[in-house]
């Protein structure tokens, strides 16, 4: 009886039939990158210790003007297109120490991150919920630059 309901469901709604199955598949592959990928997410707490403890490199990846109104103390600000072609810039020389990628609200440093990675960079992170988290726990962030 259960599989007649699905199947009437899908019958009469065939575009949102669809559209679940591709947020499953969506879901599905995201935390299969996630898992096996070899950059990880970090809590604020996490990155704070490695950027006092362990001479953590932040690189954020938002807009130079985004990046001006307010960044992590000693960032370097690296579009995501200059890690994808390997234009590093500063970054190149700290390939020993752990590397932060910061992006606004963390959905995007992960494929940048992948890119450091492939750089030849092996501690990579990213910030969970970037800088609209650090800014939500009022942490300080750096003007200008």
């Amino acid at each position: 009886m259960q599989m007649q309901e699905i199947m009437q469901f899908v019958s009469a709604h065939p575009i949102l039939s669809v559209a679940w199955i591709v947020l499953f598949v969506a879901v599905v592959v995201m935390t299969f990158k996630s898992r096996f990928s070899k950059v990880k997410e970090i809590s604020r707490g996490e990155a704070t210790h490695l950027i006092n403890k362990e001479d953590a490199v932040v690189v954020d990846t938002r807009t130079r003007e985004d990046f001006r109104r307010g960044h992590i103390t000693n960032a370097i600000n690296l579009t995501p297109s200059d890690l994808k072609s390997g234009s590093l810039g500063e970054l190149a020389k700290f390939k020993g120490q752990p590397v932060i990628i910061v992006c606004a609200n963390g959905t995007t440093a992960r494929e940048s991150g992948e890119h450091v990675v492939k750089a030849g960079f092996d501690r990579v992170f990213t910030l969970k919920d970037g800088i609209a988290g650090w800014v939500a726990d009022n942490l300080p962030l750096a003007r200008g630059k």
